[in-house]
C-alpha cells in the first residue's frame, strides 16, 4: 500500500511549531507519522514564509530558523510557480492564500489537504481534513 500523501495547511504547521495547545497533539501526531514514513507529508512554500515570520515573532530569529529548519528536513515543500499562481487565481476561493495551497496542493498531487479551516477549501477538488480526522483515516488503513 502506498504511503498517503498530504498537504498541511499553515494553521497546522503553527500549531505544531508553537505548541498550540489543544491542536498541537495532533499536528505532533502527523509529524510522527510523516517521520516513521507512514504518510507523505507536503507544505506549501508560501507556508514555510509564513510560518518564519510569524515564528520569528514568537521564538525569535534564531529559534525561528530553527524551527524552519526542522520543518525542512521533515516535510516536503509544493513549489509556488506561475503555474501554481495562476491556478490560484482562476478558483473559486475566498481567500487567495488558501487557493495557492490548494493549487500547490494539486500540482504534487496530494491525496489530501489537512486545515483546521475546512471552510476556507470548500471549493476544493481535492479532500480536506481536520488533523484529527486524518490520524483517523491513517489508522483505518493500517488496519
Amino acid at each position: 500500500m502506498t504511503a498517503l500523501r498530504l498537504l498541511l495547511d499553515t494553521n497546522v504547521l503553527l500549531d505544531l511549531l508553537l505548541a498550540r495547545a489543544p491542536f498541537d497533539s495532533a499536528a505532533v501526531g502527523l509529524a510522527t507519522k510523516t517521520a516513521q514514513g507512514e504518510v507523505v507529508t507536503y507544505l506549501s512554500a508560501t507556508s514555510v514564509t509564513t510560518v518564519h515570520y510569524l515564528a520569528r515573532k514568537a521564538l525569535g530569529r534564531d529559534g525561528a530558523n530553527q524551527a524552519v529548519g526542522r520543518l525542512l528536513e521533515l516535510f516536503r515543500v509544493a513549489p509556488i510557480t506561475d503555474i501554481v499562481l495562476r491556478s490560484a487565481l482562476a478558483r473559486n476561493f475566498a481567500d487567495f492564500e488558501d487557493a495557492v495551497i490548494d493549487a500547490a496542493a494539486e500540482h504534487v498531487g496530494v491525496d489530501a489537504i489537512v486545515t483546521r479551516d475546512a471552510a476556507g477549501f470548500r471549493a476544493s477538488s481535492i479532500p480536506v481534513f481536520s488533523p484529527p480526522e486524518v490520524l483517523q483515516a491513517i489508522a483505518a488503513r493500517g488496519h
